[in-house]
This record gives C-alpha cells, sequence and structure tokens, in this order.
C-alpha cells in the first residue's frame, strides 16, 4: 500500500507560479514513477508529467511543457510540480500518482492515487 498526500493548490493569477507538493508513504519502494494528473470541471482526468525514479526521465503534456517542471526527493518521498506562467485553463483538481516501471502518460497503468488538490487560476 502506497498513501499520497498532495499540498500546494490555491487560488491564483493569470501569469502567476505555484508549486504543488506530494508527499508518499508506506511500501513506495517498488514504485518507481511518479507523475502529476489534473481533472477539470466537467472533462475527464488528463495526465500532466511524470518523472522516473532517478529523475533523469520527464515527460510533460503539450499544454504544459516549457511552463511545468517535474521534480522529485527520494530522500524524502516527494515529487514536486512548479508551475510557471499558470493560465485559466489550468484550472483544475491536480492529483499525484504512483506506478511500477517506467514513465508513462497512460493514466490506467498507475496504481495509486492522492486525493488531490484544487488549484485555480483567475483571468
Amino acid at each position: 500500500q502506497v498513501q499520497l498526500v498532495e499540498s500546494g493548490g490555491g487560488l491564483v493569477q493569470a501569469g502567476g507560479s505555484l508549486r504543488l507538493s506530494c508527499a508518499a508513504s508506506g511500501h513506495t519502494f517498488s514504485f518507481r514513477t511518479m507523475a502529476w494528473f489534473r481533472q477539470a470541471p466537467g472533462k475527464e482526468r488528463e495526465f500532466v508529467s511524470a518523472v522516473s525514479w532517478s529523475g533523469a526521465t520527464t515527460s510533460y503534456s503539450d499544454s504544459v511543457q516549457g511552463r511545468f517542471t517535474i521534480s522529485r526527493d527520494n530522500a524524502k518521498n516527494m515529487v514536486y510540480l512548479q508551475m510557471n506562467s499558470l493560465k485559466p485553463e489550468d484550472t483544475a483538481v491536480y492529483y499525484c500518482a504512483v506506478k511500477r516501471g517506467a514513465v508513462s502518460s497512460t493514466e490506467n497503468l498507475y496504481d495509486y492515487w492522492g486525493q488531490g488538490t484544487q488549484v485555480t487560476v483567475s483571468s
């Protein structure tokens, strides 16, 4: 079992920045890839970014590429999402997730999920 707790969400104006954090606990050693997904109101959950255990491999959706940066601290079992140049369309609940194996953008390959943190970007 793995527990994931997100934090750092909030209300920000367009063009602003936020840093999301996700704390992992439990049997995390098997779950090498950590990722962020998001779900906007009335829309399906979508992939945002993922990072490998070493941090050497990262993946981003086209919509956030160049604006968001994912990172992790394995000593603390944490993953972060630095979000810059935020847009109103980034408004969503952001979820942290983990999976075994390689980085992937496929939602159903992820094994454990957090409860989410709300990000609201005002225009």
